[in-house]
């Protein structure tokens, strides 16, 4: 029998989402490290070749350790760690002042607005988060609003306002609370223990609710390719959102599967 000819396919340029998946890195490490330079610039006109996927591949742990294996959150998303990690309100304007004294760096950008890795933002002294937040607040450094309670917290603020009432904590005058009453709430197990079931439930309704709109959205768009298809109409629905939605609904389901806390 003849010898079996072995393949001599030559082996292919990648383009960048293949690249990531080479490399065993998602879309938003490999950005990240494009933009550093730590990944280099494609060289065959928007592609990889294959020498420079296998020196690209060998920066692998070096992206890892620089980017670890959280994504990037924006600045709200920032303030409320902060906030429940210092136990005192963090806003927006706050993140950005820890950026400009330079302990905080902004890592990227999405549509415009500063990235930040969580890692970073968890290496932060709190007594420097507290500095720069007390001298915000001025006076008022010894109260919070009841967003800013939430964030402290790091409860739903609809849960706050409950547990608050349940436990006859009040707002003065201003619609403030004393900062180191809130802050007792989350030493008592088991406020916090009906705090994590009603986020829990919220988040759960949420959900739900995330996941019958992109049903019905999807749904949807497959009746009009049916109608498509049917020559019933003879315009085709626009697909530039469908993967999108796809993504949310898998979400929105492995969402609603989480079991309570």
């Amino acid at each position: 029998m003849p010898a079996t000819a072995k393949s001599t396919a030559k082996p292919t340029a990648l383009n960048a989402r293949d690249l990531a998946a080479e490399l065993g890195l998602t879309s938003w490490q490999l950005r990240l490290a494009r933009a550093d330079g730590m990944i280099p610039k494609a060289d065959l006109d928007g592609r990889w070749s294959p020498e420079l996927v296998r020196s690209c591949a060998e920066r692998v742990p070096d992206v890892l350790a620089a980017y670890g294996d959280r994504p990037p959150i924006g600045a709200v998303r920032a303030a409320a760690l902060l906030s429940t990690r210092a136990g005192i309100d963090v806003e927006r304007a706050d993140v950005e002042t820890l950026v400009t004294r330079g302990v905080l760096q902004v890592i990227g950008n999405y549509r415009g607005k500063p990235l930040y890795l969580r890692h970073d933002l968890e290496e932060l002294d709190d007594a420097t988060v507290v500095e720069v937040v007390t001298a915000r607040k001025g006076v008022l450094h010894d109260t919070v609003d009841g967003h800013g309670a939430a964030r402290v917290l790091g409860w739903p603020k609809a849960v706050f306002d409950l547990i608050a009432a349940r436990s006859g904590l009040t707002a003065d005058q201003l619609g403030r609370y004393p900062l180191d009453r809130v802050r007792a709430l989350a030493a008592d197990p088991e406020l916090s223990e009906q705090a994590r079931q009603k986020a829990h439930a919220a988040a759960l309704a949420k959900a739900r609710r995330d996941e019958n709109r992109h049903e019905e959205t999807l749904r949807d768009w497959l009746q009009r390719c049916a109608a498509y298809l049917d020559r019933v109409t003879e315009r085709p629905p626009d697909a530039t959102q469908v993967a999108r939605t796809l993504r949310a609904l898998t979400t929105a389901r492995r969402q609603a599967a989480e079991p309570p806390p």
